[in-house]
């Protein structure tokens, strides 16, 4: 197979599925990984896909976020992992902000057996903690977002605003050490800068496919930050920043 051949295949399958790894890559090829990695160095630099590790994944509209039911399968493992990491990092008593989205929710499962005081920005995560035995639930008012579950508004951001939390766990759409954390959408973002602006702790779990996507709004800084949690294998310039900026890594 030549080279145009195996590009257009590899981004045919980027349109089927968001992420792909080298070595499915190269089964459906059959190619070596080696050549699949310089296929995928050269994809990469044309513009036509990001690479990250251990494979590639499709670029992302900055203003267009992938449905929430697509997401919620998507790096599962991963988003297991990164949340029995955080879980095992919170002291019992402490009062907890969960952000929205598919990994804070992970970790809401992950959390269900510990004695917190928890205020979930999502629909989702409210439920899977309802019933939890020494969770103490606080609930956010404002709108919830359509597909998403989530409470955004200005009446949510002065929910998160009138508390002080110990911990605020926040999941952004798309994350990069310069960029910092970005969301799909306005709202969301407005939410998501307010939580980290209420906690004493601000802890960001961010699987390797969103990393290096930079979405459309704005929400916090690498800085505000105090501990990374994530499946990717950070650069030593990525390293260099989180050090500057006294931001630990927790690879899972």
């Amino acid at each position: 197979m030549d080279q145009q051949t195996r590009h257009d295949r590899i981004l045919d399958r980027l349109e089927e599925v968001e992420q792909v790894t080298v070595t499915e890559l190269a089964a459906l090829l059959d190619a070596s990984e080696p050549t699949v990695r310089r296929d995928l160095l050269d994809l990469d630099k044309r513009g036509r896909l990001r690479r990250v590790h251990g494979g590639a994944r499709r670029l992302a509209l900055r203003t267009r976020e992938a449905p929430y039911s697509a997401r919620a399968v998507s790096s599962g493992d991963a988003k297991r992992r990164m949340a029995a990491a955080v879980a095992s990092r919170l002291s019992p008593g402490e009062s907890l902000l969960l952000d929205s989205g598919t990994s804070c929710l992970e970790v809401a499962h992950a959390i269900e057996q510990q004695d917190l005081r928890v205020m979930p920005l999502s629909l989702a995560a409210a439920n899977a903690l309802a019933e939890a035995p020494r969770i103490r639930l606080s609930l956010p008012g404002g709108d919830v977002r359509p597909g998403e579950g989530s409470f955004v508004g200005p009446a949510a951001e002065e929910s998160v605003r009138r508390f002080r939390f110990d911990t605020a766990v926040i999941s952004g759409c798309g994350f990069s050490m310069i960029d910092g954390v970005t969301a799909y959408d306005i709202g969301d973002a407005a939410v998501k800068m307010a939580a980290v602006r209420s906690a004493a702790r601000s802890i960001l779990v961010c699987d390797a496919a969103k990393w290096g996507t930079v979405a459309f709004a704005w929400a916090a800084h690498v800085r505000e930050f105090a501990m990374i949690v994530t499946d990717h294998e950070p650069t030593d310039d990525e390293r260099d920043i989180a050090e500057r900026h006294d931001v630990e890594f927790v690879i899972v």
